[in-house]
């Protein structure tokens, strides 16, 4: 199997090429990345000499790039994007470009490519918030931000590609995820370092907001099982199973990390700030697969990450 990974130096999909790299050893994976303040080379600096893998830098808007990254590869998983909703807020054209044209150049290069397989690689915030219940893979999106909604639009472009071209596409849909070489600037990573730093972490509003959260590993894992398992022009939800507000995210963390409320700073809500994201999981939960790491391990394992590897995040933040 030869991949293209798109956004590979990014969070998710690093820890996705590492994974891949473990697991399969006839996998060669070709990354492709713009390097954007949140495509760190650090995150995969273990890997820079493995025989199985290249990257090239390089901006999935430009054709030529992405027809180049894209020679005698049968398969894609694209992860690149644009992905902070706050930066989204202050300015979403930059996350229409990536997001949305950058996903169309991709999709037109795949045609032209004689691509078996292409994953794009989305979110659950694309359906919206719900108060009660949870969104399955077939309900209407509903997005909230200028970020939810260019995902949305590639999305539909996606899926558009297998409607009409009868391009090999696959979607799948994720809860939030944290782990190891998440930008400092998420919810997880921010308030571990912060607290590393003697520093307050910024709660929005009541901090009642809720959200599933998955370790990026188990996600990693969904996309490798729809790989393996999926079918073309279908949707997939990944979710963690661990539904948890803001504060009590926050009460973990400061509990980890010996910390007390004193560090919490309660500051002005987020605009459009969706109140509950939830998926339902039953379609690959009953195809087989299903998230393997407990939350409260896996978020005790994040924060050792981080204190042990100052190196990495400290230069960020600065």
């Amino acid at each position: 199997m030869k991949l293209l990974v798109t956004g590979g130096c990014g969070f998710i999909g690093s820890n996705f090429i590492r994974i891949m790299l473990e697991k399969y050893s006839d996998c060669e994976i070709i990354n492709l990345d713009k390097l954007t303040y949140a495509g760190n080379p650090a995150n995969l600096k273990d890997i820079d000499n493995n025989p199985n893998y290249s990257f090239i830098k390089g901006d999935i808007c430009d054709p030529h790039v992405s027809n180049v990254a894209m020679e005698n590869v049968d398969t894609v998983v694209h992860f690149a994007a644009e992905s902070h909703v706050d930066r989204s807020i202050e300015d979403g054209s930059v996350f229409i470009r990536t997001n949305v044209l950058g996903t169309n150049t991709l999709l037109n290069c795949a045609l032209d490519s004689d691509i078996k397989n292409f994953i794009h690689v989305s979110t659950d915030e694309v359906y919206g918030s719900i108060e009660n219940g949870s969104f399955a893979e077939e309900d209407n999106l509903n997005p909230s931000s200028p970020y939810s909604s260019s995902k949305a639009g590639s999305d539909l472009l996606a899926m558009s590609f297998h409607t009409t071209y009868g391009l090999p596409v696959s979607i799948t849909r994720c809860t939030n995820n944290f782990g190891p070489y998440q930008y400092p600037e998420k919810l997880i990573p921010l308030f571990i370092t912060n607290l590393m730093e003697g520093k307050q972490v910024p709660v929005y509003g009541t901090g009642l907001n809720v959200r599933d959260w998955i370790y990026v590993d188990d996600h990693c894992s969904g996309i490798d099982f729809v790989l393996n398992n999926g079918n073309s022009g279908e949707l997939y939800n990944i979710g963690g199973g661990s539904e948890l507000t803001n504060l009590e995210i926050t009460h973990r963390i400061l509990e980890t990390l010996g910390k007390d409320e004193s560090m919490i700073r309660y500051v002005e809500d987020r605009k459009g700030h969706d109140f509950r994201y939830s998926l339902d999981c039953t379609k690959l939960k009953k195809m087989g697969w299903k998230p393997k790491y407990d939350f409260k391990a896996a978020l005790s394992n994040t924060v050792k990450w981080y204190v042990e590897n100052r190196w990495w995040w400290e230069s960020l933040k600065q």
